[in-house]
């Protein structure tokens, strides 16, 4: 917490269940623009910076039916944050689900429970009732707001517990209690939370590699000085960018470029009302004069040969992010556009990108160099330094850092003040930091992560399946797949109609893209003395 600036955050769920200080990261602020308030609410200060700035009435949020200036999403904002004080009579601290794809509703949403000095837990679109119930479980949400269109899962999930009382529609126009008409109730006169910089605006749910879900909790002043790193010194946005992109505003790698930070440059944001192909991507940038991007490096590569075909003159950067860059796919773009991509690598529990490199300062093969504002190093198991040009494990800190919510994985992301993000990386002479490999067996597959385990979970409730094993493969388009290694019980067939009911089954259990998509049949798996399962060897099968 601050030290001259009381907590506004009445209900203290979240700060309870904070690591102790010990485990902490080391947060540090040592350039003048992380110099931030110790009371500062991140929606009134976005906001304020856009009307000091003469943005007001700029274009901020677009979609194909209307374009909000900054002026009008402030009172829309303002509205959605009465409903929520008002009528459901919500406190600071409580927590909010937030459940919809990338749309003008879900972030008006978002920015109305933050700017209320409530913490926002938001949701991917493709996740199901079992782990939306474990969201549930962990945050204990007071309230949930949803896109109608997603309130299925939600409603099964709410049906499997105690916890979750309201479910709130969130752009249903004429509807009874949904939140469009609840707020056009209102007459947008609000004061935002005066909440401190250290009290809480979001928890960001990630699995890791045990499929077991963590909250990695960010406060306002973590946000906030996000946005005086990567963007500040990498992106240089500017008021008349139109950003675009396909993460879902429930990554933390897709709220900061597809709604934090084109607020904190004064720019705009348009969200398409269709499904995102390639095809459909290129088509949308150049009918809208998009010159921001943000999507993973599968969805380049597959947008690259419409891309060129079309020409995308207005397009002038591009951001990569979400998995392992190939530099086939970075030259692909290249020659298709003209335009040199940004990658970077950051983390749900960092917020954002830490390493990255622009224009003139990329190096192929290499993601770039540290961020300014933070500082990072290649280690051996002990923690110490390694010589340049040797593989080891990412350590990282700065102004924003790991605090995992109730959770024993705390003490093995930060070490010594130290955030580890679980990669294997080299350093050249230059400082040009080089990715190897995941040091876990996390699969990142397309930019989304699986956790195997997880995986093996869903494929082992089906009849007829008696032992699973599953990890990523090498795959040219996606990255890595999801592959698994499934032994069947005595009678069942191993056939392609098994292999695709297994797929259906996963699909119908977890979000779909988790699902895998390469089932061998195998007589037996291979295990330790002890019954440890080697997924090293079922690599090794393929």
């Amino acid at each position: 917490m601050s030290a001259t600036v009381p907590s506004a955050q009445t209900d203290r769920f979240v700060h309870n269940r904070l690591p102790p200080r010990e485990q902490w990261p080391a947060l540090i602020y040592n350039r003048p623009e992380l110099q931030i308030p110790d009371q500062a609410n991140l929606v009134q200060t976005l906001f304020d910076k856009a009307f000091a700035n003469g943005h007001a009435d700029r274009p901020f949020l677009r979609s194909d039916r209307i374009t909000l200036s900054y002026r009008d999403a402030l009172e829309r904002v303002n509205r959605i944050s009465q409903v929520l004080v008002e009528d459901f009579a919500l406190v600071p601290g409580n927590r909010v689900l937030l459940r919809g794809g990338n749309s003008i509703g879900m972030a008006l949403a978002w920015l109305g429970v933050v700017q209320a000095g409530l913490v926002a837990v938001a949701t991917m679109p493709l996740l199901r009732a079992k782990e939306l119930g474990e969201i549930i479980n962990k945050a204990q949400p007071a309230l949930a707001l949803c896109d109608a269109t997603l309130l299925d899962e939600l409603q099964t999930a709410r049906a499997q517990g105690d916890i979750l009382q309201t479910i709130v529609p969130f752009n249903l126009m004429s509807e009874p209690g949904s939140l469009a008409v609840l707020s056009s109730q209102k007459d947008g006169r609000y004061t935002p939370c005066p909440v401190a910089a250290d009290d809480v605006a979001m928890m960001a749910f990630t699995s890791g590699t045990t499929g077991q879900p963590k909250a990695a909790v960010h406060t306002h002043r973590d946000i906030l000085a996000a946005c005086e790193a990567w963007p500040r010194h990498v992106l240089k946005a500017t008021p008349d960018d139109i950003v675009m992109g396909s993460p879902p505003l429930a990554f933390t790698f897709g709220l900061g470029g597809m709604l934090i930070f084109p607020m904190w440059a004064g720019a705009s944001v348009y969200y398409p009302s269709i499904p995102y192909t390639p095809e459909a991507m290129v088509q949308l940038i150049g009918q809208q004069g998009a010159t921001i991007c943000y999507t993973a490096p599968t969805f380049y590569r597959q947008m690259a040969p419409f891309a060129k075909q079309r020409g995308l003159p207005k397009l002038r950067l591009c951001v990569s992010a979400g998995e392992g860059l190939p530099d086939a796919t970075r030259q692909l773009w290249k020659d298709a556009t003209g335009i040199e991509m940004i990658d970077g690598i950051g983390a749900t529990e960092m917020f954002h990108i830490f390493i990255s490199a622009a224009g003139a300062d990329v190096r192929r093969g290499a993601i770039g160099k540290v961020v300014p504002g933070y500082e990072a190093k290649v280690v051996d198991d002990d923690g110490a330094e390694l010589p340049r040009g040797s593989v080891g494990k990412l350590a990282v800190r700065g102004p924003t850092g790991c605090r995992y919510l109730a959770d024993e994985r705390q003490t093995r992301y930060v070490k010594d003040g130290w955030n580890y993000p679980g990669d294997a990386f080299l350093q050249d002479a230059d400082g040009y930091f080089f990715y190897q490999a995941r040091a876990d067996d996390m699969i990142i597959t397309a930019g989304y992560n699986v956790a195997g385990p997880e995986v093996e979970d869903a494929l082992l409730k089906h009849p007829a399946v008696a032992e699973c094993g599953v990890v990523g493969m090498p795959d040219e388009e996606r990255g890595m797949i999801v592959k698994a290694f499934v032994v069947l019980k005595p009678g069942a067939a191993g056939d392609a109609a098994q292999v695709k009911a297994l797929q259906e089954h996963v699909k119908a259990t977890l979000a779909p893209f988790k699902y895998p998509r390469q089932i061998e049949f195998v007589p037996r798996l291979p295990r330790t003395e002890t019954g440890k399962l080697q997924r090293f060897k079922l690599r090794q099968l393929s």
